[in-house]
C-alpha cells in the first residue's frame, strides 16, 4: 500500500513497452496466462529494443535472450514495474483532480541564468519534503520531475505521524489494529493506525516547497554529468540542460540511470498488493479496528492450493461499517506476484467471506521492490527516499523514514554547500566525492547497514516460506515483548536490539521454526552479510 517513490518510478522505464522481461516459471504455475511472454534486448547507441517472443506455457524450458543488457539494467526494470509495468503506469496515471500541480505553485527554475545550490530530482513525497527543508536552511534548491499527484494510498502508525506534526494530513485513525492469523483469537497490536490523506499530504509537502522558496521544472532527467569546473550538469528532455553545485535523486527505486549500486548485492525482491475502495452490504470485521493482517484460509481446501504455495493476506481499512478498503497483499516474493492472481484472490476471499460489494470507488495496484543493493557512497551524487534504498527490506514501508530524515539530511547537505570555501572549491573545479561521502554517511552509517542487512536476512527467510510456515513465523513473532515488535514494525529497533531480537524468537519459536533460522543462517548469502555487517568495525 505504502511507498514513497513508486509514483514515479516508472519514469525512467518508458523504453520498456512488454510486458515480460525474463522467464518466471511462477506464471505458469499461477495457471493465469495462456501464453509466457519473453524479451530479447539490446542497447544499439544506448537505448534498449525489446522483442516480443511468445511460447508454449507447458514448455519449462524457455528462455529468455539477453543480448547486450547489464545487471543494472536487468534490476532497474525490475524496480519499475517488470513484468507488472502496465498496471504501475496505470496506478501512476490515475486522475487526482483535489491536488494542485506543482508547476502552478511554484516558479520556474530560470533557464541559463544562475547555477542552483542543489537540484533534488523526482517529486514524489521524499523529493518533496528533501526539496523544502534544504531550501529553509538558505539553498538555492531546483526541484526537477513529472508534475504527478501522489496517487497510492499509505497507512502509518498514528504516533509516528503526530511525531513529524503531520496529524493534520491523517484523514481517518483506527484506535487498535488487529492480526488474524488461524482461527484462534486475534492479536490486537494496540497501536492505533491511520490512513493518510494522498491530497492533504500532497497540499502540505508542496505549502512547505512554496514557503521556502523552492524553484520547479516539470521534466525528465536523462543524465547527469559533470563539467569541467566541477558542477553538476541535470540534463532534462527537451535539450534543457540546469547546472547545480550538488545533485539529489529521490526519484523513486528505478533510478539506475541516475545513480550507480553497489555490486553483487542482495537481489531485488518485490511487494505487490491489490486493493479495491468499495461499498459493500456489511463486513465481518470491527469497524473500528484496521486490519493489519488476515492470513486466515476461508476456503478451507484440504488439498494443495495456491494460498498454501503462494501466501498472501487481507489488510483491511474500514472507513464506515459499509465502505471499505480492502487489498489482498504478497508481503514479499522473488517474483512479482501478478495483479491479476490477487484480485483473483480477494474477489475469492470476499465472496467465500460473504461480502457482496455494491460500488467500487477505486483500484489500487501496489508495486514495491525491497532489498536489493545501496548506492555506491563513493559517488559525487546522492539519493533521497526509496533512490536510496531507504524502504525498509522487511516490510516495504518507508514513508515515516523518509519524512523524518529529510531534515537532518537537509542539514548535513547545507553543511556541506556551505563549508569553508566550498563554492569556490567547485568553481575551480576541486570538488570532490568526499565531500558528498559526509552526506552518503549521515544516510548510512554503519548502525543502519546493519540493521539493514538484518532485515535482509528476515526478507530472504520470509519470501522462502508456505503458509504454514509463515504463521507460525508471525505466530511466534506476536509472542515477543511488545516493544520488540514494536519496534520492528516502526523501524526503531537499534542494530544490538535486533540481535535480542533474533535470540529472543529463537528460545521461544518451535522446533521446526528453530531449525529453519540455523539452515538459513548457514546456507543463505544473507546470513554471511548479516554477520559480516556486525564484524565490521
Amino acid at each position: 500500500m505504502e511507498c514513497f517513490g513508486a509514483p514515479h518510478m516508472t519514469a525512467t522505464m518508458a523504453a520498456f513497452t512488454s510486458p515480460r522481461f525474463m522467464n518466471y516459471s511462477i506464471r505458469r504455475q499461477f495457471s493465469l496466462l495462456k501464453h509466457c511472454r519473453f524479451t530479447s534486448l539490446s542497447s544499439p547507441s544506448s537505448s534498449l529494443l525489446l522483442k516480443r517472443i511468445r511460447c508454449s506455457a507447458k514448455s519449462d524450458n524457455c528462455l529468455a535472450v539477453k543480448e547486450g543488457v547489464s545487471e543494472a539494467e536487468k534490476e532497474d526494470y525490475v524496480k519499475a514495474g517488470g513484468s507488472e509495468l502496465v498496471f504501475v503506469q496505470m496506478q501512476q496515471n490515475k486522475c487526482m483532480e483535489t491536488q494542485s500541480r506543482l508547476s502552478q505553485k511554484l516558479p520556474r527554475i530560470p533557464i541559463g541564468e544562475c547555477v542552483l545550490d542543489l537540484v533534488v530530482i523526482g517529486c514524489g513525497p521524499a523529493g518533496l519534503a528533501l526539496a523544502a527543508e534544504s531550501a529553509k536552511r538558505g539553498l538555492n534548491v531546483g526541484l526537477i520531475g513529472p508534475d504527478l499527484p501522489f496517487t497510492n494510498n499509505y497507512g502509518v502508525w498514528e504516533d509516528e505521524f503526530i511525531g513529524l506534526g503531520l496529524e493534520g494530513c491523517i484523514e481517518h485513525v483506527w484506535r487498535d489494529t488487529v492480526v488474524y492469523l488461524d482461527d484462534n483469537d486475534p492479536i490486537l497490536i494496540g497501536r492505533a493506525y491511520g490512513r493518510v490523506s494522498r491530497d492533504l499530504l500532497h497540499e502540505e509537502l508542496l505549502r512547505r516547497c512554496v514557503e521556502s522558496g523552492v524553484s520547479y521544472l516539470s521534466s525528465k532527467v536523462e543524465r547527469i554529468t559533470e563539467s569541467p569546473n566541477g558542477q553538476s550538469l541535470i540534463e532534462c528532455e527537451g535539450n534543457i540542460t540546469i547546472p547545480c553545485r550538488l545533485a539529489t535523486v529521490a526519484s523513486g527505486a528505478a533510478s539506475g540511470k541516475l545513480l550507480q549500486y553497489e555490486l553483487g548485492g542482495p537481489r531485488v525482491c518485490v511487494q505487490t498488493a491489490y486493493g479495491v475502495e468499495v461499498e459493500v452490504e456489511s463486513i465481518p470485521y470491527d469497524p473500528s479496528l484496521m486490519v493489519f493482517m488476515d492470513y486466515r484460509d476461508y476456503t478451507k481446501n484440504k488439498s494443495q492450493s495456491l494460498e498454501a504455495q503462494y501466501p498472501t493476506f487481507l489488510y483491511v481499512m474500514p472507513m464506515s461499517p459499509t465502505k471499505v478498503f480492502f487489498e489482498e497483499t504478497c508481503l514479499a516474493s522473488k517474483e512479482a506476484m501478478p495483479f491479476e492472481l490477487l484480485k483473483t484472490k480477494l474477489m475469492s476471499r470476499l465472496k467465500t467471506m460473504g461480502i457482496r460489494i455494491t460500488k467500487t470507488y477505486e483500484e489500487e495496484w501496489s508495486y514495491i521492490p525491497v532489498g536489493g543493493s545501496l548506492p555506491n557512497t563513493e559517488q559525487k551524487n546522492l539519493a533521497f527516499g526509496a533512490a536510496a534504498s531507504m524502504v525498509h527490506p522487511a516490510t516495504g514501508y518507508s514513508v515515516v523514514r523518509s519524512l523524518s530524515e529529510a531534515p537532518n539530511y537537509a542539514a548535513v547537505i547545507a553543511k556541506i554547500l556551505g563549508q569553508g570555501n566550498s563554492k569556490q572549491m567547485v568553481d575551480l573545479g576541486r570538488y570532490t566525492t568526499n565531500i558528498s561521502k559526509q552526506a552518503w554517511e549521515t544516510l548510512w552509517p554503519l548502525e543502519r547497514k546493519r540493521q539493514r542487512a538484518f532485515f535482509l536476512f528476515g526478507l530472504a527467510l520470509i519470501v522462502q516460506m508456505d503458509i504454514e510456515g509463515t504463521r507460525t513465523f508471525f505466530r511466534t513473532f506476536f509472542r515477543l515483548p511488545t516493544w520488540m515488535w514494536w519496534g520492528f514494525l516502526g523501524s526503531s529497533l537499534s542494530s544490538t536490539d535486533l540481535i535480542v531480537f533474533a535470540f529472543y524468537m529463537f528460545i521461544i519459536a518451535p522446533h521446526s521454526l528453530r531449525m529453519g533460522l540455523v539452515r538459513h543462517l548457514l546456507s543463505d548469502p544473507t546470513g554471511a552479510t548479516m554477520v559480516k555487517a556486525y564484524l565490521t568495525i
